[in-house]
């Protein structure tokens, strides 16, 4: 086409201000990010030590660590993933592989997407109903539980995804060879999707890793160290959160410090996410 047309000109000119407009966007959403993350290296590198790792939060004026809320978070996180993941992937596999067009799977697509952008105070609001008022007490298996809820939906979605992607012709070969159903599934389709899937559990770790609202109403806190799953336990988002509000230098700079800890196992988590996905599509 002739650049003299000046139909050409002005759609190049639309294209070079659309083109100049997303990367403005880009460079705006990616420049938060970058100023995020230099606050947090400044600010929390300076506070890192062994100490961090091996003692537990001390009181105002003390030197301390963030032992006991690196423990509780990794039990509450833990159990959260080893109670969402199976149901979410038990969840996702009905919907791909059983009742694609069914009124149920219909059902439970809609809850799971209203899971997925609900706030995470209203389920952390759900389980302390649930849960702490009826036993009493907060407790870390309450926070757990909340956490699990909010793992289940992201399970849900990608594995969903990911059996869907899956080619008929693979399930097809296996039941002409007289494969029952559920091994077509599992021998077939799981290892198919293996990597998105994993990739799904990952996500949804490094989505709770960070959450505060559902622990503060289930699990609360505990200054002290120990791992008792019926009584309240800390964890780092809460620590944190209570950290950084109080007046005191040395627990605002832990609270710095656990900032970025996180920060860097969600960057990671993410890495690795990217990282089985791409080798999954070689």
């Amino acid at each position: 086409m002739s650049n003299a047309n000046p139909f050409y000109g002005r759609r190049k000119s639309r294209s070079n201000l659309m083109m100049g407009l997303c990367m403005a966007a880009s460079l705006f959403g990616l420049a938060w990010l970058v100023m995020i993350l230099a606050a947090l290296l400044w600010n929390g590198v300076s506070g890192l030590s062994l100490d961090v790792f091996t003692q537990n939060t001390p009181p105002p004026g003390s030197a301390g660590g963030l032992l006991n809320a690196i423990v509780g978070s990794l039990i509450m996180t833990a159990l959260g993933v080893v109670i969402g993941t199976p149901i979410g992937i038990l969840a996702g596999t009905y919907m791909a592989e059983y009742g694609a067009h069914g009124k149920l799977s219909l059902v439970v697509r809609f809850i799971n997407d209203i899971l997925l952008s609900a706030p995470s105070i209203v389920i952390g609001l759900f389980v302390y109903e649930v849960m702490v008022v009826r036993m009493g007490h907060f407790s870390g298996f309450a926070g757990a539980v909340a956490l699990s809820i909010i793992v289940i939906p992201v399970v849900v979605r990608t594995t969903e995804d990911m059996l869907n992607l899956v080619p008929n012709q693979l399930r097809e070969a296996a039941s002409a060879l007289g494969m029952p159903r559920h091994l077509v599934i599992r021998r077939i389709a799981y290892r198919a999707a293996r990597a998105g899937m994993v990739t799904g559990v990952l996500l949804a770790i490094a989505r709770v890793s960070g959450e505060t609202a559902p622990l503060l109403f289930t699990a609360l806190n505990n200054q002290f160290g120990g791992a008792n799953l019926n009584g309240p336990m800390a964890s780092l988002p809460v620590v944190i959160f209570q950290f950084a509000l109080s007046p005191y230098k040395d627990w605002q700079q832990l609270a710095w410090t656990g900032a970025l800890i996180i920060t860097l196992s969600v960057l990671t988590l993410s890495i690795l996410a990217r990282v089985i996905a791409s080798r999954s599509r070689q």
